[in-house]
Parts: structure tokens; sequence; C-alpha cells
């Protein structure tokens, strides 16, 4: 057996067909597992995190990225002022809310008993 011939995979050089169709619905099964499994999920999460930032309102108890929680006591376009501490504010990003922990109109918690 000579090297030219082990090397040529197919005797007489003819090259084997039918590989593109295969490849081509891999890559769309792959491109569809993705969609479902990683970007559709991300879009949502999007939405929501976009609506609960335009739905913010004075009075909402509310915690940034960061971990700092306070009252809005602001609103502006891009600016929002929370209230940390009796007389301590500061202003945040909009963007850098993280979550409503409890909305203006909403009744208090109860507090877990001991």
């Amino acid at each position: 057996m000579t090297l030219a011939y082990a090397m040529g995979g197919a005797p007489g050089g003819a090259a084997t067909g039918g590989g593109d169709w295969g490849f081509l619905i891999t890559m769309a099964v792959i491109f569809v597992i993705f969609y479902f499994l990683l970007i559709r999920p991300q879009q949502k999460k999007q939405k929501e995190l976009k609506a609960m930032l335009d739905n913010l309102a004075y009075g909402d108890a509310v915690m940034t990225t960061g971990g700092i929680h306070g009252k809005i006591t602001g609103l502006a376009d891009s600016v929002i002022t929370l209230e940390i501490a009796d007389k301590v504010r500061i202003k945040v990003a909009r963007s850098a809310i993280g979550a409503i922990i409890q909305k203006s109109g909403a009744a208090t918690p109860a507090s877990p008993t001991k």
C-alpha cells in the first residue's frame, strides 16, 4: 500500500459527497437549541427589567445592583434619588436599580414572629 493511496480516502481519489447538507442541518439544530436555551430567556429577562425600570414611582422601596436599599425620593430620566437613612440621600443611575422591594401603595410586610 502506498502513502498516496492511504491518504486519498476513496479509491481512485474520488471525493465523498453529501457532507454539506448534514453540516447545515447540524448547524441549524444547534442554533435552535441556543435560541431556546440562551437567547430567548435573556430577551425576556431584559424586557421584564425594562418594564420594571419604567414603572418606578416615588416612595418605592428598591434595592440597587450593588445591594443598597432605599426609598425613591426623586425621579429623573436617568437618575434616581434614594433615601437610604434619615436625611441621607444618594443619586444613582436608573439602570443601577436591581429590584423593587415594596411598591409605594403596597402594605408593609408582616414581620416574622418568634
